[in-house]
């Protein structure tokens, strides 16, 4: 069955429709203690670092931890007074994300451009999961 839809357009359609930030901008939102930072990269990839203070919410999960009908439902999720700004790798799965979680309704939802990479190049602070570990238990 061919393809009739491809990922461009999905991202294309994704990108007019959700609210997209750049690095400068998430790191003055998280200044402004407004803001809830969403790692939504698979697991595997965390042994990179992530950004302090983020969550991580894997991507095949969000619908579940987002609806409170979901036995899987995040009570983190219901905070009206926060913006959840999600990032992935490099920003695709995290504008498809955003464009999902905007069609079951919330408006509290955005990305940041260029996700992780993006972050990093821009020498954005990392933690790492042995860091974040420590922090927990301490």
């Amino acid at each position: 069955m061919p393809i009739t839809k491809g990922y461009k357009a999905l991202l294309a359609e994704a990108n007019a429709q959700i609210t997209t930030y750049s690095v400068s901008e998430v790191q003055a939102k998280i200044a402004s203690g407004r803001a809830q930072l969403v790692d939504i990269r698979d697991i595997r990839e965390l042994d990179k670092g992530t950004m302090p203070g983020s969550v991580h919410a894997p991507r095949g999960m969000l619908e579940f931890w987002v609806d409170p009908e979901s036995p899987y439902y995040k009570p983190m999720w219901g905070d009206e007074s926060k913006e959840f700004i999600l990032f992935c790798a490099a920003s695709w799965r995290s504008a498809l994300t955003a464009k999902t979680l905007q069609d079951m309704g919330m408006t509290n939802v955005a990305h940041m451009d260029g996700g992780w990479e993006e972050w990093v190049k821009q020498g954005g602070a990392v933690e790492t999961l042995e860091e974040r570990r420590a922090k927990k238990s301490a």
